[in-house]
This record gives C-alpha cells, structure tokens and sequence, in this order.
C-alpha cells in the first residue's frame, strides 16, 4: 500500500509563507526521488520542484528562489517552504514520488490560495 499524505496548504496573503508536508512510507522514501507539481484551474499540471535520494534539487523558473524542496529522513516527510507568494501560485498541490512517466505514485493534494 502506497500513501502519499499532503498537508499545510490554506490560505495566506500575496507576500506570505505557507510550508507544505508529505508524509510516506520508508520504503518509498528512502528509494525514489520526490517531488511537488500543482495544478491551477484551467491549467495543465506542472512539476514545481524535485528532490532525489542523494539531496540534488530542481526547481521550475517560476519558483526559484521563492520556495525550496527537503526531506526529513527520519520522520519519512518530504517539505515544501513555500516564500514570498503570488498570486499566480495558486494551485492545488500535489506530493509524487519514485519518477517514472513522470512519477509513479501521487498524493491527494492539498489547495493553497494567495490573495491579494
């Protein structure tokens, strides 16, 4: 059984901070690279940031510098520190892990909404 659990979306004002959670499982965690997509209304889902097993991170144009991808090994959770917010991130946001075309499992997501 494969779970991907997303939480700490919410609303916040254009400017704000949100930090989003992914709880698995070890098993998935420690094997296969993870990574945050969101999918705005109208919109084609799009991937935001990844981070493999060994720490190496990528981030789309729209976000770099504004959030950052890490995961806590112990605690099985990969985190998204979500800075300086725009409008135009909002989006429902989705947890994926173990890349395949393009990952093989996904979360139920999570909405984040940014006003202005």
């Amino acid at each position: 059984q494969v779970q991907l659990v997303e939480s700490g979306g919410g609303s916040v004002q254009a400017g704000g901070s949100l930090k989003l959670s992914c709880a698995t499982s070890k098993v998935i965690f420690n094997n296969c690279r993870m990574a945050w997509y969101r999918q705005a209304p109208g919109k084609e889902r799009e991937l935001v940031s990844s981070i493999g097993t060994k720490g190496s991170t990528t981030y789309a144009d729209s976000v770099k510098g504004r959030f950052t991808i890490s995961r806590d090994n112990l605690q099985n959770t990969l985190y998204l520190q979500m800075n300086s917010l725009k409008t135009e991130d909002t989006a429902i946001y989705y947890c994926a892990a173990c890349r395949s075309a393009p990952y093989q499992y996904w979360g139920q997501g999570t909405q984040v909404t940014v006003s202005s």
